[in-house]
């Protein structure tokens, strides 16, 4: 990137919008510490996406250069590829989080009776599955990151991955896989609302900044070997 801001989205919607309604409803019901519509795979899967970081991309990426069976220069090109778009992608998404300074659901939630909105009822005793990350909610962190990283696989391997897998420090014996990149990048995605830490919208403008990101990283940084 040539900036923070390069890659800075739109506002999010306002308080009083059809898709503000929707996703603060839909997190306050689905994303609740003692949800009754959560599914147990939706528990699990939201527990096991509270890893962050690179250790929630770099073991694909190894299994992608092994089993394309890699050289040592083509092995190193991929991880510094992915490194480099992860790391892009998380000063653009905390860039656009402090200049929007965006509530997460469990203030807004219990503080919804300010909003105007009556179609978002306050509840004042809410609370997320998970431990509210502490940076500002909009956009999504964890989204733009695996959509990063997947673009930039996408760009180097194509779509034949074969089966992804992996594990969690927050879900121990509990393995996840995928035989399509954008069902990881969906999975994580889902995974947030889930636990209660975003909205979906965010979670959408996450994953397309993710993706130019990644794009961007290939198009200028490291081209292939002749």
């Amino acid at each position: 990137m040539t900036s923070g801001d390069q890659f800075r989205p739109a506002p999010p919607p306002a308080l009083n919008s059809a898709v503000w309604t929707r996703d603060v409803n839909e997190i306050r019901e689905v994303g609740a510490l003692d949800s009754a519509v959560r599914s147990e795979e939706q528990t699990t899967v939201a527990r096991f996406w509270f890893m962050t970081g690179a250790r929630a991309w770099n073991p694909m990426v190894a299994q992608v250069a092994l089993a394309k069976q890699m050289d040592l220069l083509d092995c190193a090109r991929l991880f510094a590829l992915t490194s480099m778009a992860a790391e892009d992608a998380f000063i653009a998404v905390f860039d656009a989080k402090y200049h929007y300074n965006f509530w997460r659901p469990v203030t807004a939630i219990r503080n919804a009776d300010q909003t105007g909105n009556p179609a978002t009822p306050r509840d004042a005793g809410w609370l997320p599955l998970g431990e509210t990350p502490m940076h500002p909610e909009y956009p999504c962190a964890h989204c733009i990151s695996s959509s990063a990283v997947a673009a930039v696989i996408r760009g180097v391997v194509g779509d034949d991955i074969g089966t992804l897998t992996l594990t969690s420090v927050a879900a121990p014996g509990v393995t996840r896989r995928w035989t399509r990149l954008d069902d990881y990048v969906n999975e994580v995605s889902n995974a947030r609302v889930w636990a209660g830490f975003h909205y979906r919208f965010s979670t959408e403008v996450g994953r397309d900044m993710g993706r130019k990101i990644g794009e961007l990283t290939l198009a200028t940084q490291l081209g292939r070997r002749r």
